[in-house]
Parts: structure tokens; C-alpha cells; sequence
């Protein structure tokens, strides 16, 4: 009998724990992690950081913005 179960745990612990308590039952598992983000835009702001870290920006005062 195979029968999918879909749990959302908040915490690493309690993932954690489904994970100890499968093990000791010895039931199988999956696990698949998944993003609410959009893979292109994860894309883009890692670029970003990675300019930034590079130097690669531009510094704008604040009191030059409505300038």
C-alpha cells in the first residue's frame, strides 16, 4: 500500500523529528525542498550581492534622490 502524506513542518527541528520518526518506523521518505521564490529572480539578487561584495555599485545620497 503506498499512500502520499504531505507534511509542512515550520522548523528544522520538526523536520528533524518526521525524519526520526520515519527512520524508526522504518518507513521510506522523500524529501524534496522547495522555494517560494522564482529561480530567476533568486538568480538575479545573488548576482547582485556578488557585485556588490565586488565593489561593482553605485552610492546615491539620500538627499540626492528627489534631486
Amino acid at each position: 500500500m503506498e499512500t502520499t502524506i504531505i507534511l509542512h513542518p515550520r522548523t528544522k527541528k520538526q523536520v528533524e523529528l518526521f525524519r526520526d520518526m520515519a527512520a524508526a518506523l522504518k518507513i521510506p521518505f522523500k524529501e524534496k525542498e522547495e522555494s517560494t521564490y522564482n529561480p530567476e529572480f533568486v538568480a538575479k539578487i545573488k548576482r547582485s550581492e556578488k557585485n556588490f561584495s565586488e565593489g561593482k555599485f553605485t552610492k546615491i545620497r539620500t538627499a540626492d534622490l528627489w534631486k
